[in-house]
């Protein structure tokens, strides 16, 4: 393994307990005071924010802003989305500590350690086109009686897909999807001739 790769996997295993101790710490409080559920409501709907603006995106992964800029443009963000208490504690928090480029994957940490709980599993789901509240609720269905658990869809789009979907519960991934399968057919023509 090259220097540059044990580099690359020093920073995810770093990145990923930050993004674990912080969520720990989260789901501690939240049980401690009783608002668990408004935590989770609150932290899904500064994700939805993250997913739809990119230029929020830029300002939480960009180290180009202070923690003061980050900090200041984040509370008046939090406060005119409705997102208070704890939830938005938490996000100052990490802004606060530069740990900011992080808050993805500290929400990611606190729905699995939350969803771990519940003894639910939740199921990562990428589709080319958004699916429908039926095809939503019959993927659930499906996941559930195979994986024997409760299952969450975290449904997402991506275009590039072209078509089908790619699954990912726990460690497994199921990809159907058809740039995958164009993909396949494009190597194994390459393998022939």
């Amino acid at each position: 393994m090259s220097e540059s790769t044990d580099l690359v996997t020093d920073n995810v295993s770093l990145v990923s307990g930050v993004a674990q101790r912080y969520a720990s710490a989260l789901l501690d409080l939240a049980e401690g005071d009783g608002v668990t559920a408004d935590v989770e409501r609150d932290l899904t709907a500064f994700e939805g924010m993250l997913a739809e603006s990119e230029d929020l995106d830029r300002l939480v992964k960009s180290p180009a802003f202070s923690a003061e800029e980050q900090l200041a443009a984040l509370t008046a963000l939090l406060e005119k989305a409705g997102i208070s208490g704890l939830a938005a504690n938490f996000v100052k928090l990490a802004a606060r500590n530069r740990r900011l480029f992080v808050l993805p994957d500290m929400i990611k940490a606190f729905r699995a350690l939350l969803a771990e709980k519940r003894g639910e599993e939740t199921a990562e789901v990428t589709s080319a086109a958004a699916l429908s509240d039926e095809h939503v609720a019959a993927l659930k269905e499906a996941l559930s009686a195979s994986t024997g658990k409760s299952v969450n869809v975290a449904a997402k789009v991506d275009p590039a897909l072209i078509g089908g979907l790619v699954v990912k519960v726990g460690s497994r991934m199921i990809d159907t999807s058809l740039r995958t399968k164009l993909n396949s057919l494009k190597f194994a023509m390459k393998e022939v001739g």
